[in-house]
């Protein structure tokens, strides 16, 4: 067994069933996702967009793509035909344009709502006051070609395990808000990575991202 099939079997045997386990493959190369792949792993997560289509080219096409990283509204046309969730959605320009693009593609895109919760300006969300409103607003009714499937967000990048509980909770309350909106399918809370997953999944997460526990450290000179 590789490194990398043992890597995948140590996280999943420290989670709960229900969770969710994205492998974050973004800068690691082809060679060690089919490692992965090669182990009975599906479900790879991308930050990239070029690097997202150019490793959907290479890769067998039953790979689950996840869409992890900030997208740009003019990054969504390359993924939209594939990609199998994305997780970043974090303004209603953003929504608008997948669901256009969506609609060119006759295809339904699954998507997650980028909640800011962390003490980090940084980091990309929603607020949460903000997002309520635009929810309340049924702006997803015109929107066939989405299927809003839950919540993401990232906690304050700290050691005080304290304050990355209290941000991973606060996701928890806002998935548990937003859900009433929209319905049974409104069932996922992905939140929790390499150095603080086991915290997330305590706090509720239903699916994590784990990357270099996995592939190990990442290479930034890599490009897929």
């Amino acid at each position: 067994m590789s490194e990398i099939a043992c890597n995948i079997a140590f996280v999943r045997k420290t989670l709960p069933e229900n969770v969710t386990l994205v492998a974050v493959s973004k800068t690691h190369p082809v060679e060690a996702i089919r490692e992965a792949y090669d182990a009975g792993h599906r479900v790879f997560g991308e930050s990239r967009p070029q690097e997202l289509c150019e490793k959907y080219e290479a890769l067998p096409k039953d790979i689950e793509w996840h869409m992890i990283g900030h997208l740009q509204t003019n990054k969504v046309k390359s993924i939209v035909p594939f990609v199998a969730l994305i997780h970043s959605v974090d303004s209603a320009r953003l929504a608008e344009t997948i669901q256009r693009e969506a609609a060119r593609c006759d295809r339904t895109v699954e998507m997650l709502l980028e909640i800011h919760v962390a003490r980090e300006e940084t980091k990309t969300g929603w607020d949460i006051g903000e997002l309520k409103n635009y929810v309340g607003s049924t702006p997803f009714a015109r929107m066939p070609n989405l299927c809003v499937r839950g919540v993401m967000g990232i906690a304050t990048n700290t050691d005080v395990g304290k304050v990355v509980e209290r941000d991973f909770r606060e996701l928890k309350r806002c998935f548990d808000l937003l859900q009433p909106y929209f319905g049974p399918r409104f069932n996922t809370l992905s939140m929790g990575m390499s150095h603080d997953y086991p915290i997330a999944v305590e706090c509720g997460s239903t699916m994590v991202r784990v990357g270099s526990l996995i592939f190990g450290e990442r290479d930034y000179t890599q490009r897929g």
